[in-house]
């Protein structure tokens, strides 16, 4: 069933649970997020803007997907991640995505809120729902690798008046997490009373970033303080990453078609532990 995250996250919201956002990034990626989820548990496909950007665009990769959605038993989401470009967002409404983050957060909190609430504006016409983003997640790699500090949380009383005036389906909050992949044996300290303001003066869907390696106990904690949406990524693709690196030695006449159809199978257990972890399981319905 393919739908938009409102009516998700809207029922995870008033039930105390959140669903899981799995970043993919072709076909088969998208295919193993809805696989992992028809233990009947919601699922949101999230692709990353800059990913379709470069890979496949909007123009090729939706439909497929969305068909996909379409034919499976449980409600099926498409997010934009980090939709910073508007009009490649706007586009992705055009084709099909069935929900959009406009990330608008590297400008002041009334240029964010101005620009969103434009995004949203746009989207109602195509009945597709939006998040946003207030604060700043790091990120754990690459050249400019820089994990989230004291100066990138979100600033609740910032947060309450954007929902207030955005009117926005769900806020992507910063409170400890940092996208990528966490150094070995590092667990990131949660601030949650952040999450727990910004839900007891609004009542909205929040979102957590950069699940990949926050740990069991910060994801289980994060879903009582009110988050309804977990975005993880970077743990699905190791997974694959790891079965494509170990199965060619492990069976040299592995031909290449079957090596990359069978890759997305390896992160499906990833996904259902994730599912188990945010309280999803069964609420397909």
């Amino acid at each position: 069933m393919y739908q938009s995250m409102k009516g998700m996250l809207a029922k995870a919201n008033a039930e105390g649970y959140a669903v899981m956002a799995i970043n993919a990034f072709n076909l088969e990626t998208a295919r193993g997020v809805i696989k992992a989820a028809e233990v009947n548990a919601p699922i949101i496909i999230v692709l990353l803007q800059d990913h379709v950007m470069s890979f496949f665009d909007c123009d090729i990769l939706t439909k497929p997907i969305v068909k996909m959605a379409e034919q499976s038993p449980v409600p099926v989401a498409i997010n934009l991640d980090h939709g910073h470009d508007i009009a490649h967002l706007k586009r992705c409404l055009h084709e099909g995505f069935s929900s959009v983050m406009c990330d608008a957060s590297a400008y002041d909190a009334e240029e964010n809120a101005r620009i969103t609430r434009s995004v949203v504006e746009l989207a109602q016409i195509y009945g597709a729902s939006v998040e946003a983003e207030v604060g700043n997640m790091g990120c754990a790699e690459g050249a400019d690798a820089h994990f989230t500090d004291d100066v990138m949380y979100t600033d609740p009383d910032v947060a309450i008046d954007f929902i207030k005036k955005t009117g926005i389906d769900a806020l992507a909050v910063s409170y400890g997490s940092t996208h990528g992949d966490y150094p070995e044996g590092y667990v990131p300290t949660f601030h949650f009373d952040i999450v727990e303001k910004i839900k007891a003066a609004t009542g909205a869907a929040l979102v957590l970033h950069g699940g990949s390696g926050a740990g069991d106990d910060n994801m289980r904690r994060s879903v009582e303080a009110g988050i309804n949406k977990i975005n993880v990524g970077t743990d699905y693709m190791i997974a694959q990453r790891e079965f494509v690196a170990r199965s060619p030695a492990e069976n040299p006449g592995y031909d290449y078609p079957t090596l990359v159809q069978d890759s997305w199978k390896a992160g499906i257990d990833t996904i259902k532990h994730y599912i188990e972890i945010s309280g999803s399981t069964g609420k397909a319905r």
